[in-house]
């Protein structure tokens, strides 16, 4: 059984809470089925966006890293792959430590 994205991305946010880093839902996608992609701020002019994708080894969904950089060019990243899907949900995690938590148990 699959889950909703929204669904996961309330655990998402409560489990960045927990955590004390803030987040934010920037674009609303899809409830049901839309895609989520994350974006990591690091409050020092850089961000990274990651996508969840396929592992083509393993069979299995993983988190891959869509667009590094200053944080102008993965926003323009993040806004090429709305263009695509309008039912994308965006994500933006605030944190200098680069904290994403998505590689914790239940998220990944």
């Amino acid at each position: 059984m699959r889950l909703t994205a929204e669904f996961w991305v309330q655990a998402y946010l409560a489990r960045l809470r927990l955590e004390g880093i803030p987040a934010f839902v920037v674009a609303h996608g899809d409830d049901t089925a839309g895609a989520v992609l994350v974006k990591l701020n690091t409050l020092d002019g850089q961000a990274r966006a990651y996508q969840r994708a396929f592992d083509l080894n393993s069979g299995e969904r993983r988190w891959m890293e869509l667009a590094e950089g200053g944080e102008a060019e993965v926003d323009a990243a993040i806004g090429r792959q709305r263009g695509f899907d309008p039912d994308l949900w965006v994500i933006e995690v605030e944190d200098r430590d680069g904290r994403h938590l998505l590689g914790a148990d239940g998220l990944a």
